[in-house]
């Protein structure tokens, strides 16, 4: 009993936190189905009021917002999948003992994390040297290894898996990319489910890349087809100062809420079903080695 009442502090604590990530969360979503000038005038606080509809309308009235989801889509599947291709097999390499160059390449990855070219060099690398300009193949391949992922899944290869099993796979004659597919992938759900995540997320929210390299209406992602809509709403709802202004601006701010919404609605999908993993790798990846 004296300790289940120990325990209330922190259930309170972890109650308020709760509260203050979740909230905001939950007030753009009523926002953005509530009366605008309520909204603004402060009387929208826990349900929606006078639902209205008008900033999804707006939003999904335009014909890009749909080629921006499959875009999306395209490139958060496709770039996930070859980022994994690359990260798995990268990360497992660094984590094998018998490596020679294994400190040294890893010193090497890491050494990207602080430094690199800066835009000028990588934008004439992509658009002149490997002609990816304008191209969906700008958004997969040239920034499909993320080192800080590399690293946690290597961390998780190198200390949670017992170099034991390697040596008795090793005797029945097990190669590393057989020991790699058959073994360490099956054992490291947790791990990848969470690099996964991270991998999905990054490629999901994906702005600055589309804003450099891509031009063609047609090949942009979602984020700045939102982007454009939202520019073009407030350029309007600021080009008159009259009542047509107040409502024009209005109309903004809940298609402003409305696009964070439709943005951020299938990340909030997913992860519910990659939760469970994702405490349990983080913490191997990041605590042990």
């Amino acid at each position: 009993m004296k300790a289940k009442l120990s325990n209330i502090p922190l259930y309170m604590l972890g109650a308020l936190l709760l509260l203050i990530v979740a909230y905001p969360l939950y007030f753009i979503v009523i926002a953005s189905i509530s009366d605008p000038g309520m909204v603004l005038n402060g009387e929208v606080w826990l349900v929606p009021k006078k639902i209205n509809l008008t900033g999804y309308k707006e939003l999904f009235k335009v014909s890009r917002i749909w080629v921006g989801y499959r875009n999306t889509i395209f490139y958060t599947v496709a770039g996930t999948a070859i980022s994994m291709l690359v990260t798995v097999p990268a990360a497992y390499a660094l984590s094998v003992r018998e490596l020679k160059i294994r400190k040294p390449a890893t010193l090497f990855f890491m050494l990207t994390m602080f430094l690199n070219g800066g835009l000028i060099p990588t934008y004439l690398v992509i658009s002149q040297l490997l002609h990816m300009d304008n191209t969906m193949w700008v958004m997969i391949i040239p920034f499909c290894l993320n080192v800080y992922n590399m690293i946690i899944m290597r961390t998780f290869f190198e200390n949670s898996l017992p170099q034991e099993l390697w040596e008795a796979a090793q005797l029945d004659g097990c190669s590393y990319t057989r020991y790699l597919v058959q073994v360490v992938i099956p054992l490291s759900k947790a791990v990848l489910s969470v690099i996964i995540l991270y991998y999905v997320v990054g490629k999901w929210n994906e702005y600055f890349t589309a804003l450099i390299y891509l031009r063609d209406d047609s090949l942009v992602p979602l984020q700045i087809v939102l982007r454009d809509i939202l520019i073009q709403n407030e350029a309007f709802s600021g080009a008159d100062m009259g009542a047509a202004g107040l409502e024009a601006s209005k109309k903004a701010n809940l298609i402003r809420y409305s696009s964070i919404v439709v943005a951020t609605l299938p990340m909030m999908i997913l992860y519910p079903f990659l939760q469970k993993y994702f405490e349990k790798g983080v913490m191997i990846g990041a605590v042990k080695g």
